[in-house]
């Protein structure tokens, strides 16, 4: 994909079941509709900041609906004050895994949320 990908488009896209990572060319793009995101190796991560822990938790609690209704399951660092995310597609490489469009619209929902919510 060469175009321009938007927060919006993000936003509006469903995950799917998928076995296509995205070649090394499109991360730049797809990383820049979603600001804060970083590649790491075979997936992408962003640290989010909060008050507490009751915030931390709310937020955790509030995008458990969006990681169901993808059926996209990240891996959760959770402290008193911070949630790490990392997202990576399984079935992407073989079945090796990597770096999917999936865990892009998994992001910017997750970005949604906590600029709705917390910022």
């Amino acid at each position: 994909m060469t175009s321009t990908i938007s927060t919006s488009y993000l936003l509006a896209k469903k995950s799917l079941p998928t076995t296509s990572a995205l070649a090394a060319q499109e991360l730049p793009n797809y990383l820049a509709a979603t600001p804060g995101w970083q590649a790491d190796g075979a997936r992408i991560t962003k640290t989010f900041d909060f008050k507490n822990y009751y915030e931390t938790l709310a937020f955790i609690n509030a995008i458990a609906y969006v990681i169901h209704a993808e059926d996209h399951h990240p891996e959760l660092v959770t402290t008193y004050n911070r949630c790490i995310i990392r997202l990576d597609t399984h079935s992407v490489n073989e079945g090796k895994g990597g770096i999917s469009e999936n865990d892009f619209i998994c992001a910017a929902k997750f970005d949604a949320i906590y600029q709705q919510s917390f910022s």
